[in-house]
């Protein structure tokens, strides 16, 4: 498994669903650089189980991230097609209507493999033939990128783990508090809690953040 942090989020250009019904052809991450940070997140596959309560939660919250200037983006290896139907069935039918966020198609599975949470790999046999060995959707890969483009928080689950969206929140509060205040912060830190400051002898001291 890659560890992108500290790195350019990897570039894509690709199909997307936007607001819960639009298609656009040239969806990229770029378009937020320099304005938003962006909790980049990858999910299997639509009309499944986990991934509707997974996509229902960040829209439930995604007034928080927006608080805090960050947009949210989902990617799945389902085309721009499934996705739109996805979102245009009701919750009670198992859709995710509703959810006004991106949806990015990674049909060709180049996205999930750049960053690194394809759930396989491609093998190329002696006569050119090409095989999948695993399976070809993607991990619950999460990813923090900061407006300059740089990831700065990852995660990944295996498929069956949902994850936390108040975790999601609080490690982008986290970022925006040492990128304020040059402190860094310790286990289980929430917004309103102690930091530290790393001293010259490199012996961090508990501060105030209120």
């Amino acid at each position: 498994m890659a560890v992108l942090v500290g790195k350019k989020a990897p570039n894509f250009s690709s199909k997307a669903v936007v607001n819960g019904s639009e298609i656009v052809n040239n969806f990229s991450l770029d378009q937020y650089l320099n304005k938003k940070y962006v909790v980049f997140f990858f999910y299997p596959a639509d009309f499944t189980f986990v991934c509707p309560t997974e996509l229902l939660a960040f829209q439930e919250q995604l007034e928080e991230f927006a608080k805090r200037d960050t947009a949210v983006v989902a990617c799945s290896v389902d085309s721009e097609f499934s996705h739109w139907k996805w979102l245009q069935t009701p919750l009670a039918e198992g859709g995710i209507k509703g959810v006004t966020y991106p949806l990015v198609s990674d049909l060709s599975k180049t996205i999930s493999e750049n960053y690194d949470v394809l759930a396989g790999d491609y093998e190329y046999g002696e006569n050119g033939e090409v095989s999948f060995n695993g399976i070809p959707q993607s991990f619950r890969g999460l990813f923090l990128i900061d407006k300059h483009g740089m990831v700065r928080h990852q995660l990944v689950n295996d498929m069956p783990l949902g994850r936390s969206i108040d975790e999601a929140l609080r490690m982008v509060d986290a970022l925006q508090f040492f990128e304020q205040n040059g402190e860094v912060c310790p286990a289980n830190w929430k917004k309103g809690d102690k930091a530290m400051k790393p001293t010259q002898d490199g012996v961090s001291k508990y501060l105030s953040s209120k």
